[in-house]
């Protein structure tokens, strides 16, 4: 009789199971970016050699490393929540740029007149808000009208992008940037200071880890981060349960919405001190985080780690671009391929196949 296969679930996953596959993802990943550098006539070995010396090979790749991780590590862990709870927040860089706004709004208005111990808070807590805002309302689509969350979240994206067009060549548009779509430059007392000798934006950074801890603590050790957890892997049992299914996923996305609103503050108070086009304020971080996520494996504090290492591949993607004449959008695809591979083994650290005869 002829052999049948089939795809049946596992009734449990290891942690070891988990680790082994994590790590066959990754390095299968890394052999198809390998293969596609071959074929473009690019030595792989050392395009990826260079990728990851050029961000962690010399202090100078290592801090701009940091520096780029700040933000992944921030949406990062929003999107963690989201994730946890069969949220799909497909909207991460539309938050971004939101936040980066409302943030850009309290230091062109109260940075003028206020001290930095204000200011600094102020635009932080501005960018939660227009973050959080654009999180709610897909949220409030989904349990209000059943609309699809990655449709809702996506677009979104583009809303966010064409209202900080609007602004920055509109009622924003700086008087001292010489006709160029750039607010003014922001007042002292609404840049953040920086490491030595680096662009770490030390504020930002301290920020990020401590809401990395907090949000660890929330999804495991409290009673709102169970109910996340139970509607992410069961929503019957949710419902059975009496887990308020509106509460709980609306103040999800809100915090989601809200890390990547922080996110954005940390970029234009910490690095370009200005809002500028989209594409200037965030490297793609929105949809980089995605990634982030799903390698720390929905878990906020391995997100510091995750975070690093396509921090890494960012900054070293710059290194090959220079070095090696690729691309600008080598980079997205390395990334592309990763988080292939990584959704291939999650998919098989749920599942198993299973091999046998016809009719059995």
């Amino acid at each position: 009789m002829s052999l049948q296969m089939s795809i049946r679930p596992r009734t449990e996953s290891s942690g070891r199971l988990q680790f082994f596959v994590l790590i066959l993802s990754l390095f299968a990943g890394l052999v198809a970016v390998g293969i596609l550098f071959l074929a473009s006539g690019v030595d792989p070995f050392y395009a990826i050699g260079k990728i990851f010396s050029g961000s962690f090979g010399s202090f100078y790749g290592f801090k701009e490393t940091i520096t780029k991780a700040i933000p992944l590590i921030l949406i990062g862990t929003g999107l963690t929540l989201a994730f946890n709870g069969k949220f799909w927040n497909i909207g991460a860089e539309g938050q971004l740029l939101m936040g980066a706004a409302f943030g850009t709004w309290v230091a062109l208005t109260l940075g003028p007149i206020l001290p930095k111990p204000v200011v600094i808070p102020l635009m932080f807590l501005a960018g939660f808000l227009g973050g959080a805002i654009l999180g709610f309302i897909p949220a409030w689509f989904k349990v209000s009208f059943g609309i699809n969350e990655v449709i809702s979240t996506l677009m979104l994206n583009y809303i966010a992008f064409e209202i900080v067009q609007f602004l920055i060549v509109g009622p924003w548009k700086g008087v001292t940037q010489h006709g160029y779509p750039y607010t003014d430059e922001f007042p002292p007392s609404a840049q953040l200071d920086y490491f030595p000798g680096s662009r770490i934006h030390m504020f930002t950074l301290i920020l990020a880890l401590l809401i990395v801890v907090a949000m660890y603590l929330m999804v495991y050790r409290t009673k709102f981060g169970y109910e996340i957890r139970v509607i992410g892997e069961n929503p019957e049992a949710g419902r059975y349960a009496g887990i308020n299914f509106f509460k709980t996923l609306i103040l999800v996305m809100v915090l989601s919405g809200g890390l990547a609103g922080i996110a954005g503050v940390g970029e234009v108070a910490g690095i370009h001190h200005r809002l500028s086009y989209p594409g200037n304020i965030s490297a793609g971080y929105g949809f980089t985080a995605i990634i982030v996520a799903w390698l720390a494996k929905l878990n906020p504090l391995m997100t510091i780690f995750s975070g690093l290492f396509f921090a890494g591949i960012l900054v070293g993607g710059d290194a090959i671009q220079i070095s090696l004449n690729l691309p600008a959008a080598t980079v997205e695809v390395f990334n592309g391929i990763l988080l292939f591979f990584l959704i291939m083994g999650d998919f098989f650290t749920r599942n198993r196949i299973v091999f046998h005869r016809k009719g059995e």
